[in-house]
């Protein structure tokens, strides 16, 4: 999202600058940050260039900002407001020009009211908010994010991988993914050196995928059910898993609206002007 953000704005011939908070003691992130001068503390044998003076022109990501303490918060806050400051052991007031791009995993909000983070400086922060859903929330980037990790561990590994078979494919959608896009980077990359073959098949998967995927969202047919009957329940539990946005189902199970309609079950109570996007009262909704 920061490299996006970035490379869409009018800073994007600027540099990019990120740094990870929670990768750094407070003493260290400090120093990080605003740079310090030739024996400002043990070890500084030369002056060194904070990242607000390298991001100048152009943009500063804070990862993890939550992770960050009081001290810092304090000093950060007055970069933001004033556009100033100066290195550690410095007296050279330097002015900067970023824009701040700021993540955290944490509820801010909790933070303030536990004592931990600072409500002036999340207000200072938080002037546009976005919220990036798990991956679990957002299925329908595994394709494009799945095609681009294949493509570059095909190509880092020397192999030639030309997709992923139904198997793997369903373990995949079925997985949680707890690590979010970290953790089907890694599956992915782990996926292609297990590859034997062009194609991606479950158990090149790792453990943990393919047994969390046995573990996670599925439709159970019983045994001795029609088609039809099984047909219907594959409909009806689809459009239940996409909260009832029948488009969205008609999608995922590769039939258009009208068919979703014709087999529907019997009595299932979804009325037609809903499937086609109308309430009944001229009002077009999904």
């Amino acid at each position: 999202m920061a490299d996006a953000i970035h490379g869409l704005s009018p800073r994007k011939d600027g540099p990019l600058i990120k740094v990870h908070c929670a990768a750094l003691a407070a003493s260290l992130l400090e120093s990080e940050l605003f740079g310090h001068e030739k024996g400002a503390f043990t070890g500084a044998s030369a002056r060194k260039r904070g990242r607000f003076e390298l991001a100048n022109e152009g943009t500063l990501f804070l990862d993890e900002i939550g992770e960050i303490d009081q001290n810092i918060q304090i000093k950060l806050l007055r970069v933001l407001q004033e556009r100033k400051f100066e290195r550690v052991g410095g007296e050279e007031t330097i002015e900067t020009d970023v824009r701040i791009v700021a993540a955290t995993n944490k509820d801010l909000k909790a933070e303030i009211e536990k004592g931990n983070f600072r409500e002036d400086l999340y207000f200072r922060l938080n002037v546009v908010n976005i919220h990036v859903p798990p991956l679990r929330e957002r299925k329908d980037d595994l394709p494009l994010l799945i095609t681009a990790f294949l493509k570059e561990f095909a190509q880092e590994n020397g192999k030639k991988i030309n997709g992923i078979n139904d198997r793997a494919r369903s373990c995949l959608y079925a997985y949680n993914w707890p690590g979010n896009v970290r953790e089907l980077r890694n599956c992915m990359e782990s996926a292609v050196v297990m590859s034997q073959g062009s194609l991606i098949t479950e158990d090149d998967l790792p453990p943990t995928v393919r047994d969390g995927a046995r573990d996670g969202d599925f439709i159970r047919i019983p045994l001795g059910c029609t088609m039809e009957e099984a047909e219907a329940i594959i409909i009806r539990e689809t459009i239940s898993a996409q909260k009832g946005n029948k488009t969205k189902a008609a999608e995922i199970l590769g039939i258009g609206r009208k068919t979703l309609h014709r087999k529907l079950p019997p009595g299932a109570g979804w009325a037609e002007e809903e499937i086609d996007g109308n309430d009944g009262a001229g009002n077009v909704g999904r």
